[in-house]
């Protein structure tokens, strides 16, 4: 017995020694001996990949569009070149720079756009060749180690600036599937600070697929580093890869047949995103100085959870005009189905030549609060000499995919009471219809069984 038990033992011992020899990443041993030297190390063993990720939306931060209106379909667009009012700028206007001094403390610092790029800035967004290749930050999505003070901008011994990064050989020795961590450190901090563009949290608390363990990469799946994204409105730029709830689950999903039927109109974020959050509002014209005397656009936040979602119908084609983006779609198209958004406002210049969005140029008024001066060297850059600054707010739409929940998932009564959350109205229903839709029949008995199981 004794035997047996030893046996047993020693079994799954090397069984325990397997699993997790097979989890130590395979160029370990290459590392080790020849350090660390960026993606050339990389390439040793996954030759080819640094040029295919140059052709991806991480490095250009732009993409041909097709299912947004009024774009040019042989250009691309992006966070490289577009401006809304939820950033006001890009990577051509806000490239990464050191903004003027401080009046105040006679003191600088470095902002951009794209200070999340996984470049050195001097291999910039777009650029193609050996040495963008080389700049490639791979360890900033693939190390569980990797130490996040050390990507910063600096001054190089010959004035450029420069993005800073992590390759020292015990960040590069914990490579392996991109976590959560590695995704947020850039796109929880997106629009001007934690929380502020999307206003979602990814955790346990707040997300079913995060509390069975799930992290980005399991429903964002890429292959030759394109990763797939959803239809937000909001976001134009794309790899061609798109992702959905119907990937994972079936369009009969639910054990109740009556909320299966409700799938062919109704999207599973409606009812299973009921909560969003972050900025509400953001004023460009309108600068706040902060205890540490620079300053940064006035903005109304609310934190996650917080913000109901507005609906309405959409058919994954996106209305762009200068003073709106959002959702396309009706009841009767045969395409749509009602999704939740949050509504953002933005106040920004606008020409009162031709109408359009102006952008600003963040460094002049992060220094001293003039934002028209910001205004005047963004249309210097962009080679825009004719214009008159007006300001003027713009309405988006941000597409609700995140926060998933299955406990306060919305049910009938959240929606067919007559103050449910659904304005059938604006959604197109007639009053007949309404009538029919908020009649207490259609959810009463259901509820009261629910009630039941739950007292």
């Amino acid at each position: 017995m004794k035997r047996l038990t030893l046996a047993l033992f020693l079994l799954l011992l090397c069984g325990v020694a397997a699993s997790s020899f097979a989890e130590v990443h395979p160029g370990r041993d290459y590392i080790e001996k020849n350090g660390y030297s960026g993606p050339e190390t990389c390439e040793q063993c996954h030759p080819g990949t640094a040029a295919k990720f140059l052709q991806t939306v991480h490095w250009k931060h732009a993409s041909k569009v097709t299912n947004v209106d009024n774009l040019d379909p042989h250009k691309e667009y992006g966070m490289k070149n577009r401006i809304y009012t939820m950033c006001n700028g890009n990577d051509v206007v806000n490239n990464l720079k050191e903004i003027p001094k401080s009046p105040e403390t006679g003191k600088s610092k470095f902002s951009g756009c794209n200070t999340c790029h996984p470049g050195n800035h001097i291999s910039d967004v777009g650029s193609s060749g050996p040495e963008a290749e080389n700049a490639i930050d791979c360890l900033v999505c693939h190390s569980s180690d990797y130490d996040y003070r050390k990507r910063k901008p600096f001054k190089d011994d010959q004035g450029r600036v420069v993005m800073g990064q992590d390759r020292s050989v015990k960040a590069a020795l914990a490579v392996g599937k991109p976590s959560t961590k590695n995704c947020m450190t850039c796109h929880e901090a997106a629009g001007g600070g934690v929380l502020v563009k999307r206003g979602f949290l990814f955790s346990k608390k707040t997300d079913v697929h995060a509390a069975k363990g799930m992290v980005c990469v399991d429903c964002h799946k890429s292959k030759d580093h394109k990763i797939p994204t959803g239809f937000d409105p909001n976001n134009w730029a794309n790899d061609g890869v798109r992702v959905s709830c119907a990937d994972c689950h079936s369009d009969k999903p639910h054990k109740d047949a009556d909320y299966n039927r409700h799938t062919a109109k109704i999207a599973c974020q409606t009812c299973h995103i009921p909560r969003t959050g972050g900025a509400v509002a953001k004023d460009f014209t309108l600068w706040e100085q902060g205890s540490d005397k620079f300053f940064e656009p006035s903005t109304l936040k609310k934190e996650a959870n917080e913000t109901v979602p507005v609906y309405a119908w959409y058919n994954k084609t996106v209305a762009n005009e200068p003073h709106f983006i959002g959702p396309k779609g009706s009841r009767k198209d045969g395409k749509s189905k009602i999704y939740p958004f949050k509504i953002f406002l933005g106040k920004a210049y606008y020409n009162a030549l031709n109408g359009q969005l102006l952008s600003m140029d963040f460094a002049p008024p992060m220094a001293n609060g003039d934002t028209l001066a910001g205004v005047a060297s963004a249309a210097k850059t962009l080679g825009i000499k004719h214009y008159k600054p007006v300001p003027g707010w713009q309405t988006i739409y941000f597409g609700s995919d995140h926060m998933v929940t299955k406990e306060k998932a919305l049910n009938c009564i959240n929606c067919h009471a007559i103050n449910g959350v659904l304005r059938f109205r604006e959604l197109g229903y007639s009053e007949k219809e309404i009538k029919k839709l908020t009649n207490p029949d259609i959810y009463f008995r259901k509820m009261l069984e629910k009630q039941k199981e739950e007292w």
